[in-house]
């Protein structure tokens, strides 16, 4: 019986891209697979068709030799395609990069050992508005397991063996077969008897009682970047807890807080400050000084600085998270109203009160709050 085409077998056009050529066999190898067919041969045959197809379309150099040649061309390649020798298995083996590590425990094939990870772990590190602008390095106390020295976290006493899981028959894996209205589907998780490692020890290290991990406080470095926000979570890989008999090792979760600042406050990347001024001041003019991030600043006042102006501070702010942008620090100019005064300054007031200067008269250059808003903001 003559060979299908390629192309044909994958439903792709001589022009797929390999990303195009990948999708498309993922797809016929779900459809086709043994175990969402069980006992039908047809299925099986185009389940390694597609295997085949694959094997010589995924391949550049092979799959330049089939567009110029055809199957003719293919007889050195293994008879057009790949010797699977074992079956299923081996085709799954072959390919299990394109589906990752799920797709052979869902369809029972590649029934490795499981790499098992230990717990993460999650703590809080409260930072002020200096360390959040400019970034900081912090060190903190964890208490977290680690592998055993004893035993290089395996479990088992210095010197004697291991053997596999009489469980799991050393996969690392338990299977359990589900009948689905797309037929039997078969799932696996880590074994409860050797967690996944596929294999007993015989003898259990005295040190940490054969669990492979001991616990230990550690001093760890964090490293925070400038701009971070409340309620941001950071991941610091490899930092976690070390899993039971050996294991890739969890990781450590830093949940950011903001300390309040008592005089400024925080607006995205701005950083805002109420300055109050008095009446004489906001009239005549003055030079007051304030506080910034990096310090206090003196800034100027003209003379009749109008209550609820904007002053801006450029990059006075935060930084911006992976940027080299930052953001401002504005100035709300509050001016304050005396509310208790004695007789001589009520009476030299009072000599002012219908003064023409002192009668309100906003001109058009003078913007309301919305307008102000507008203006910084945007």
């Amino acid at each position: 019986m003559a060979k299908r085409d390629y192309y044909e077998i994958l439903e792709v056009s001589k022009n797929a891209s390999a990303d195009e050529i990948k999708k498309a066999y993922k797809k016929a190898a779900i459809k086709y697979h043994p175990d969402k067919n069980p006992g039908d041969h047809a299925a099986e045959e185009k389940f390694k068709e597609a295997a085949e197809a694959y094997g010589i379309l995924s391949d550049a150099t092979k799959k330049q030799r089939y567009d110029q040649y055809g199957h003719a061309g293919m007889s050195g390649a293994g008879g057009g395609g790949q010797d699977f020798g074992g079956g299923f298995e081996d085709i799954l083996s072959q390919f299990g990069d394109i589906f990752g590590s799920g797709f052979g425990d869902s369809f029972g094939g590649s029934r490795g050992r499981q790499r098992v990870k230990g717990s993460n772990l999650r703590i809080k590190l409260k930072l002020n508005l200096q360390e959040i602008s400019d970034g900081v390095e912090k060190k903190v106390k964890v208490k977290r397991h680690v592998a055993c020295k004893s035993c290089g976290g395996n479990g088992a006493k210095s010197g004697s063996h291991l053997q596999n899981c009489t469980t799991c028959s050393g996969t690392g894996q338990v299977r359990r077969t589900v009948n689905t209205m797309m037929g039997q589907m078969v799932t696996a998780a880590a074994c409860p008897t050797c967690s996944g490692s596929g294999q007993m020890i015989t003898q259990k290290c005295v040190p940490c009682n054969g669990e492979g991990k001991t616990l230990e406080e550690e001093v760890i470095s964090l490293n925070i970047p400038a701009g971070v926000i409340g309620g941001m979570q950071l991941t610091m890989q490899g930092k976690g807890n070390y899993p039971t008999r050996g294991g890739e090792y969890g990781d450590l979760l830093i949940v950011i807080e903001e300390e309040e600042d008592e005089k400024l406050k925080r607006e995205g990347q701005n950083v805002i400050f109420d300055l109050y001024i008095s009446f004489t001041d906001a009239v005549l003019g003055a030079s007051v000084e304030v506080p910034t991030i990096d310090g206090a600043v003196k800034i100027k006042i003209e003379p009749g600085t109008q209550s609820g102006r904007i002053l801006r501070l450029k990059g006075k702010g935060i930084k911006e998270i992976n940027s080299y942008s930052r953001g401002d620090q504005l100035i709300y100019v509050n001016v304050w109203t005396p509310q208790k005064l004695s007789a001589e300054e009520k009476i030299m007031l009072e000599k002012l009160q219908h003064s023409k200067n002192f009668i309100p008269n906003p001109g058009k250059e003078e913007k309301g709050f919305f307008d102000k808003m507008k203006e910084f903001f945007h």
